[in-house]
């Protein structure tokens, strides 16, 4: 299995700028028609957009499009969903599963093939429906949270009045048996010390991989991501334990592991392997 570490933003009204974002070694290039672009200059981002995805790009493409029940998100599906070179939609500030249900009915409809749907929580009520949202449709392949604005929308003071909902949102996709969620944007483009230090928090409460605003960006996150080697032996003394015999045991050390245990050991081999 594949798991993608890094998705990389890039403005949807600055071709030369997605142009990079795709040599960039990102696993996934996000265009963005929302925050990154301003109101006048939304129609060019949208039909600059849906010109390149009329072929394949070099690797997984996906479009956040504007806020759904706004005055452009319409024109955005329109424009993109036909697109064969589309490989997800980001969705900002959902609120409840209808606004999931509604999309991927539309996609059904337009798109060559299944369309995966990617759902921003970004407000308290987002949050509060996490769980129903995650299991809104099957075309729903991971929810996250927009940052920003759910901080501005609680009033937080401090990055750490974020880490319940952090982990609510972990629980959530968990439970409804999605991938863990991707971390959301550090804004700091040159702190890459206080980057690697986010990215280990969030790690530490169950995320996987993050979205990043600038190339620089990237391989602090993936360093921070992949396993380190201790964590790899480990991992392979697991597997080899549980291959040796069926059902719960304990390790020499006296560590009791059971079967999800060992699917956690099989998930950090397999991101072992990527590095």
């Amino acid at each position: 299995m594949t798991f993608p570490l890094t998705w990389l933003y890039a403005p949807g009204d600055r071709p030369h700028v997605v142009a990079k974002a795709l040599r960039s070694g990102a696993d996934v290039v996000v265009i963005d028609l929302e925050d990154a672009v301003a109101p006048d200059r939304k129609p060019y981002a949208r039909a600059a957009t849906a010109e390149l995805l009329h072929d394949r790009p070099p690797v997984p493409v996906h479009v956040r499009v504007n806020a759904l029940g706004g005055p452009w998100a319409e024109a955005d599906l329109a424009a993109v969903i036909p697109a064969p070179g589309l490989s997800g939609l980001r969705l900002p500030k959902v609120s409840s599963p209808a606004d999931v249900v509604r999309v991927a009915r539309r996609a059904v409809s337009a798109h060559a093939g299944p369309l995966p749907l990617y759902a921003l929580l970004e407000t308290a009520l987002g949050v509060e429906h996490a769980f129903a949202v995650a299991t809104a449709h099957a075309s729903l392949r991971g929810i996250a949270l927009g940052e920003a604005d759910l901080g501005a929308d609680l009033g937080v003071r401090d990055d750490a009045g974020l880490d319940w909902s952090r982990s609510r949102v972990v629980v959530a996709a968990r439970a409804a048996g999605l991938p863990p969620p991707t971390q959301s944007v550090h804004p700091d483009t040159r702190d890459l010390r206080s980057l690697a230090a986010s990215c280990a928090h969030g790690r530490a409460l169950g995320f996987l991989g993050r979205a990043a605003i600038h190339p620089r960006q990237l391989p602090v996150i993936e360093r921070a991501y992949l396993p380190t080697l201790r964590e790899i032996d480990r991992a392979e003394t697991i597997v080899k334990a549980a291959l040796a015999e069926q059902g719960a045991q304990a390790l020499p050390d006296g560590t009791f592991i059971d079967a999800a245990v060992v699917a956690a050991a099989r998930r950090t081999l397999s991101l072992a392997r990527r590095g």
